[in-house]
């Protein structure tokens, strides 16, 4: 019978070995899987390349794990923003590395690792010091730059709802990156609000396929916004 439950984060991210490479979800905190980030601070792993939109918000997710001395580098598109103190102050001591990549082609490059393309040329960048060192050439009039796939060792997303098969369906903007990572990751490990029987999630409804998916955790549902002043009332 295949079931993809874990019972926790922790022994979901048990194997995680220093060194790797671990893309997580997320634009900046929507759907960034925190219950994943803190386990795996936790776990212990260290020198990881970290693959993301941003390098972390705040004190949380992939601001904690740059805080806790736990990255090595950062793949990403928008490394400072107001709340970005943690790789600021790291990125100044030269303690962390970074690879800067347009959000649009970071984006194409973890779909391509998925899709088993092994490069492909895009106009964006060219002419920067984004493509410093890249092959370029010019195709149908434009000149466009080489750029090759984004893979990971462990993919960890965030999903609203999923089956013990593992296929997933996303909340809102909370799915953004977490599609392409599931399936350019060696492993993949989803948390999700809701766990439901077998054939509940209409298959046209079903975003990434269980397929894409090793590792299954549920976790509750924190409360934020309007949610959490309701409850401290």
């Amino acid at each position: 019978m295949i079931d993809k439950r874990v019972a926790s984060a922790a022994l979901a991210l048990a194997d995680i070995p220093d060194g790797a490479t671990v893309m997580i979800g997320g634009f900046g905190t929507a759907g960034l899987p925190d219950e994943l980030t803190d386990a795996l601070i936790v776990q212990g792993a260290r020198d990881l390349t970290i693959i993301n939109n941003n390098a972390g918000n705040g004190e949380q997710g992939i601001a904690a794990l740059l805080a806790a001395g736990r990255v090595r580098k950062v793949i990403c598109s928008f490394p400072r923003q107001a709340d970005s103190h943690h790789f600021d102050r790291l990125y100044r001591a030269g303690q962390v590395e970074l690879e800067l990549v347009p959000q649009g082609n970071l984006a194409e490059r973890i779909r391509a690792a998925g899709a088993g393309i092994g490069a492909f040329f895009t106009p964006t960048g060219y002419g920067t010091e984004l493509a410093k060192g890249k092959e370029v050439r010019e195709i149908g009039g434009r000149m466009q730059v080489l750029e090759y796939p984004l893979h990971a060792d462990y993919a960890l997303i965030k999903a609203e709802r999923g089956d013990r098969w593992g296929n997933l369906c996303y909340r809102m903007t909370a799915r953004n990156f977490g599609p392409v990572m599931a399936a350019a990751a060696r492993i993949t490990v989803a948390t999700v609000h809701e766990l439901v029987e077998l054939g509940a999630i209409d298959p046209e409804a079903v975003v990434t396929p269980g397929v894409y998916v090793q590792r299954l955790v549920q976790v509750p549902r924190r409360n934020t916004g309007a949610a959490a002043v309701k409850a401290a009332a």
